[in-house]
């Protein structure tokens, strides 16, 4: 979907300050309230927009272990064994992957020792051959969209 200059500054918006009304939105940006909504209906129907949910801290909820597992899958086993890690609480992403593995999860854990029950659950799922795990020791670079959000902005206006 091409996104244009106003599309970027109110996605820009939606990201430094979240809890903001539409009408104040619209304040901000100068524009209509109408247009400012028919512009977030549309980039939620692209699914530009997917969701309006607060951002959860699992550090702050008791879980500050982060780790990346690597799940190996039996041969046609790919769709059961991710359908078996959604019924796991502390993983909180998995993608299939190319690369050494078919899976890939991120997953929280309250400390070291319940990290690996966590694993030794994922281990034991059928389907599993074998997992590889990566503990993450400090965040480098938080998740973030304006980056993307700005240079995609800088190019409709070229």
């Amino acid at each position: 979907m091409p996104v244009d200059e106003l599309d970027t500054r109110i996605l820009r918006l939606l990201l430094e300050q979240p809890r903001t009304s539409v009408r104040e939105y619209a304040r901000i940006l100068g524009v209509a309230r109408g247009t400012l909504q028919a512009r977030l209906d549309r980039l939620e129907r692209a699914g530009v927009i997917t969701g309006a949910a607060p951002a959860l801290s699992p550090a702050a909820l008791g879980h500050p272990v982060l780790a990346f597992v690597h799940i190996e899958v039996t041969q046609g086993h790919l769709d059961e064994v991710g359908d078996a890690l959604a019924a796991v609480p502390e993983i909180v992403e998995a993608f299939s992957i190319t690369g050494g593995g078919d899976l890939l999860a991120r997953v929280v854990a309250r400390d070291n020792a319940h990290l690996e029950d966590v694993v030794q659950k994922l281990i034991s799922m059928p389907g599993v051959v074998r997992t590889r795990t990566e503990v993450a020791l400090r965040e480098r670079v938080p998740h973030r969209l304006l980056p993307l959000v700005e240079s995609i902005g800088r190019a409709a206006r070229s």
